[in-house]
């Protein structure tokens, strides 16, 4: 692994808040998915960055050293990020839109192509689709985040879409294919598929299954048409976002209680004239992919609160 900015932003936030719990609040991860970042970031600097104990983290004389060199590279990055942008996000005649894997990005296409030439550009990094439109080569990014963390970081302003219950994927042969939903633990001895992603996901599944009492077993992280063949062929349980459509072969089934969330976010230059617009054909598109969704329907009866942001 190479030393990043965001390496550096975590380092500084560490060091700023005083304690790594209090960082991961800030910077909307979960607590052990930074302590896990942190211990990648050492690694690859040599040594440890912080002393912590139970007054909370203060930087070691490597942490000095680094924090030092973080509080010149971090302006000098943005203010070059700053000048991209104001160099290469000229109006454009169409929308530059990046997305990871998500359900709405279809019919947001479909709407906007109706007044704009639109393209498109996709991948499992929100990290990397963040930073192009930091540079000004998208106008929007279309991705997710783990229900209870915050927006990414970074210069672009973030708009909730959505806020969804994770539900699951079972083959419609399963023997809780029927039930109008599952207690997590009902599932401990199922192995698992999920798309990968380099937020906190993977991190708060395992603290949910750890909650239900269980450790996932085995775990296939791929692309959505091999985690839905898996589930089919009985295979996996997958995990999926409650707008998901189903595909012959497969029940989609909820999570009593919602133990794993997921927010839709659509970032944007703080510049964009015509977000506020855009904004709003994406909750539109999120409104109508719930409203196909008889299953995802029926759960928000019973649980208010989750949906199209208002």
């Amino acid at each position: 692994m190479d030393l990043e900015l965001r390496h550096l932003r975590i380092v500084r936030a560490v060091a700023d808040a005083g304690s790594v719990s209090k960082a991961a609040s800030l910077l909307g991860l979960a607590q052990p998915a930074l302590t896990a970042q942190l211990k990648r970031i050492e690694r690859v600097l040599g040594g440890t960055l912080f002393e912590r104990d139970r007054h909370g983290a203060r930087p070691t004389r490597l942490g000095e050293l680094v924090l030092a060199r973080a509080r010149v590279l971090l302006p000098a990055a943005k203010e070059l990020q700053d000048e991209a942008v104001r160099f290469a996000h000229a109006p454009s005649p169409g929308f530059r839109i990046g997305a990871t894997n998500g359900p709405i990005l279809g019919g947001l296409v479909d709407r906007l192509a109706a007044e704009r030439t639109v393209s498109t550009y996709t991948s499992w990094s929100a990290d990397e689709l963040t930073t192009m439109a930091e540079l000004g080569r998208l106008d929007y990014v279309l991705t997710g985040a783990c229900g209870d963390g915050g927006t990414p970081m970074g210069s672009l302003r973030w708009e909730t879409i959505s806020y969804d219950p994770v539900f699951t994927l079972v083959a419609d042969t399963h023997p809780l294919a029927g039930e109008k939903e599952l207690e997590l633990s009902e599932l401990a001895p199922e192995s698992w598929a999920v798309t990968p992603g380099d937020g906190c996901f993977a991190d708060c599944f395992a603290t949910a299954c750890a909650r239900a009492g269980f450790t996932p077993g085995t775990i296939y992280e791929t692309d959505v048409a091999t985690c839905t063949h898996l589930a089919r062929v009985g295979r996996a349980v997958a995990l999926c976002q409650a707008t998901h459509q189903a595909a012959p072969g497969l029940a989609m089934v909820p999570l009593a209680g919602a133990p794993l969330r997921w927010r839709q976010l659509l970032g944007h230059h703080p510049a964009a004239s015509d977000a506020t617009w855009v904004v709003e054909q994406a909750k539109q598109t999120h409104a109508e992919v719930v409203r196909r969704s008889p299953v995802y329907q029926d759960w928000l009866v019973r649980n208010p609160g989750f949906g199209t942001a208002s």
